[in-house]
């Protein structure tokens, strides 16, 4: 059975026109699948997963997995009157969108009354109610959630202009609404909290394997009533505490502001003050931080006129230290910070300070100041860590707010949202940010949550990437290009047929099933002349064109009766993107253009007997050849099919590809010979006492084979330990030759160079033959191979 029931209404054409009025957060994806692995396979998430919230959430939402979207679909989050989390599924309506017919343990109730009618359907113990009306599926654990859906209310102007503000490519987007009940701050600050912080927020996220990125907006009304309108008709300024904050402080908060006496107003009319404190302190400074280190705090004056400041501390000059050169004087107003910036600043303990250089740093611990004082001066400030250099580039120089914090204090902020007093194992996040920047009567929003990693050693090799999919792999995965940023892209297929697309960064751009195992290698082409990349590939009974975006590209695929038996072979003669399709089955061949035409002009029909490798393209000079072979018969054919070059010599040969290898066609025979055909068919041969089980990879000037465990690259021999070794495979990059086997038996790749030395920190784990090349924008190269059963690794060669 296909869920399938209309109701008719007035249209209403967005999904955000159908969210329920008591919605928290909405969550909007364009992938649901993909979603549900950046879920799987991010580390942060995983590690709060085993939170009770999290179980909790999970369990409710278990039924999405047999949702199948093709549009963006919204999943929107609520509580009822008795705390209990509720749910709602908005998507674009399609036939094969929940299909029942193979759900074990699926029960189903029509429920007809005043033209309504609603599906109540029980799942796995999970009751949900839903309807279709104006084309839009609607479900939702709460029956009055799908009651009210067919009153046709006006949608609030604000949710929709933020919800449009939203980005169609980001894994997620998620909308916080006012008066949620699940957020309760993002700050260490108990007197932040987030419904007197702002109103909505919208933001699209990013969920790699090692970091979740944040960009979007937040909005209150035009009042004095939510926090962030404090920086209305202010400047954000560089962000500075950064460079005076300790790398083993807990954190830090840092305002700016341009113009501090708007800034004053601002946040006196939030405070509903009618007086503003009588100070020339704050005159001349821009920015405000507060360091984080325990139960002490310090705050940092950031001043553009250093004289100035210091002339409004000509009362508080009394010196009671000094610390490495570094006076350290009392400071009679320890509660001026909180009275002046509450609920920014809670700090009342201040009462004493120092200066470096244009920071005036107050704190109520000598110890504090020491601890500042020495890592401003051993430049081991936060500012001076690779790690926070790396979250650097995420974020803006200038801000309003910002917010960093380190695994401890990240604990504590997860722990207040979550309501739980959790464990989590964060110590590789060595710091998190949040920032805010104002413009006009909105601010930007950043955010970033990222895995720390210690800088590679030379020559190390490091594992960059696990990803894990739900079910096990079926081919080994190879790295794609894609053509808009120029960069490498993952390509694997698992043991249900589906094939998927993953960046650099470990995210599963889509997921498609197609008809059958793919045979040998994806290639890529460009089908359209246009620089747009397509993957071009066969399957025992179909030939597939599929775009970047996972759609088939017309008139593929193409449906064969008769079983292909080789992977598909895709020639460019000219180089001029006409491509020829050259199908093997059994032996015979056929060639086909893009257009899926068959190319009348290629004569060749039938070969003597089973073909037994794939049919490869050489040119020498401007002469094409195609060539493949049987086990009695080696074939040298021109572009039409014709036969160019009949050798001089007659052989039962090995199931090794032809190579050209030294401008002979080269390859070997069932008795261990190599063989070389020149251009006029004469042959030479050479015994290298190969046993029946060996392969055969060659460049045109460098020979490979595996005969058993012996590996020889160009003249030399190296003896591998007994095992089960994948087809050596060779690579030229960068003017060297690399060399890869895989020991099956025992997990070990080996990558030698082409003077058959391993290199070094080899060899590592894996479970498959690898794809080595340069992925991204570094100097470093990469390589990928299949980790478990279910996971792909990509390494990096530092």
């Amino acid at each position: 059975m296909v869920f399938n029931c209309t109701n008719t209404k007035k249209n209403r054409s967005k999904l955000i026109d159908f969210t329920p009025k008591n919605a928290s957060i909405i969550i909007k994806t364009p992938n649901l699948e993909s979603l549900k692995n950046s879920i799987n396979n991010n580390d942060f998430l995983q590690k709060i997963s085993k939170t009770d919230s999290y179980k909790n959430l999970e369990n409710t939402l278990g039924n999405l997995t047999y949702l199948k979207p093709t549009s963006d679909i919204l999943i929107c989050l609520s509580k009822d009157l008795k705390d209990s989390l509720q749910y709602s599924i908005i998507t674009k309506f399609n036939s094969q969108l929940f299909k029942t017919d193979s759900l074990p343990n699926y029960i189903e109730e029509t429920l007809l009354y005043k033209n309504k009618t609603i599906k109540k359907s029980t799942l796995n113990n999970n009751t949900f109610y839903s309807t279709i009306i104006d084309s839009i599926f609607f479900a939702s654990s709460s029956k009055d959630h799908v009651n009210a859906i067919f009153n046709n209310t006006a949608i609030d102007p604000e949710l929709e202009k933020i919800y449009n503000t939203t980005n169609t490519n980001k894994t997620l987007s998620v909308i916080v609404k006012p008066d949620n009940t699940f957020l309760e701050s993002f700050f260490i600050e108990d007197s932040l909290s987030f419904k007197t912080f702002s109103n909505y927020i919208a933001a699209d996220v990013s969920i790699n394997q090692d970091n979740i990125l944040f960009n979007g907006i937040t909005k209150a009304i035009d009042s004095s009533e939510s926090l962030i309108n404090i920086f209305k008709n202010t400047i954000p300024q560089e962000n500075q505490t950064y460079n005076i904050t300790p790398s083993n402080s807990d954190g830090f908060m840092s305002f700016t502001f341009n113009n501090y006496k708007t800034f004053e107003t601002n946040l006196a009319k939030f405070n509903k003050k009618d007086s503003i404190a009588k100070t020339t302190l704050f005159n001349d400074i821009i920015e405000v931080g507060i360091i984080y280190q325990g139960k002490n705090n310090a705050i940092v004056l950031n001043s553009i006129d250093v004289i100035a400041t210091k002339d409004a501390l000509l009362s508080e000059q009394n010196r009671i230290d000094s610390y490495r050169g570094v006076n350290i004087f009392s400071f009679g107003l320890p509660l001026l910070f909180s009275n002046t910036f509450t609920p920014l600043v809670s700090f009342n303990t201040a009462n004493k300070y120092c200066i470096l250089d244009n920071f005036f740093v107050f704190a109520g611990s000598t110890a504090m100041l020491q601890n500042i004082i020495a890592n401003y001066q051993n430049k081991t400030t936060l500012n001076e860590k690779v790690y926070f250099q790396d979250i650097k580039n995420h974020l803006s120089d200038a801000s309003s707010l910002m917010h960093v914090v380190n695994p401890a204090s990240l604990k504590t902020i997860l722990n207040k949202n979550i309501k739980e007093n959790s464990s989590y194992k964060l110590d590789s996040y060595n710091v998190s940010a949040l920032q805010f920047i104002y413009e006009t009567n909105f601010a930007h929003v950043n955010g970033v949550i990222k895995k720390s990693k210690t800088r590679a050693s030379l020559n190390s090799v490091s594992e960059e990437l696990n990803i894990k999919l739900d079910t096990d792999i079926l081919t080994d995965p190879q790295f794609v290009k894609n053509h808009i940023t120029k960069q490498k892209e993952m390509v694997v297929q698992d043991i249900n047929n589906n094939l998927y697309l993953i960046s650099n960064k470990g995210k599963i751009l889509w997921k498609k099933q197609i008809q059958g195992p793919i045979l040998g290698t994806i290639e890529q082409i460009d089908i359209y002349k246009n620089g747009r990349l397509q993957l071009v590939f066969a399957t025992p009974n179909r030939v597939y064109v599929i775009d970047r975006n996972g759609n088939n590209v017309a008139p593929f695929p193409i449906k064969f009766n008769d079983k292909i038996t080789q992977p598909l072979s895709v020639f460019d003669y000219d180089k001029n993107k006409n491509y020829r399709l050259l199908i093997t089955q059994g032996k015979n061949l056929l060639m086909y253009n893009v257009r899926a035409q068959i190319i009348n002009g290629f004569t060749f029909k039938s070969a003597n007997n089973t073909i037994l490798h794939q049919p490869k393209h050489y040119r020498i000079g401007s002469k094409d050849y195609i060539t493949f072979k049987t086990q009695s018969k080696l074939y040298i054919l021109d572009r039409t099919g014709k036969t160019r070059i009949t050798p001089k010599t007659s052989s039962s040969y090995s199931n090794q590809p032809i190579f050209l290898y030294n401008n002979n066609f080269t390859t070997t025979t069932l008795n261990g010979d190599l063989i070389a055909i020149d251009s006029k068919g004469n042959a030479s041969i050479k015994s290298l006492s190969l046993l029946e089980k060996h392969y055969l990879e060659t460049t045109s000037k460098t020979l490979v084979v595996l005969n058993e465990n012996k590996l020889s690259i160009k003249n030399k021999t190296i003896e591998l330990d007994y095992g089960d070794y994948s087809a050596p495979s060779l690579f030229y990059i960068n003017d060297k030759i690399y060399v890869a086997i895989t020991d099956m038996q025992a997990h070990k790749i080996y990558l030698y160079d082409s003077q058959a030395k391993l290199l070094p920190n080899f060899p590592v784990y894996g479970n498959s033959s690898i794809i080595l090349d340069n992925i991204d924008k570094d100097r470093t190269l990469e390589f990928v191979t299949k980790g478990e059963s279910n996971s792909i690794i990509l390494y990096q060669i530092n």
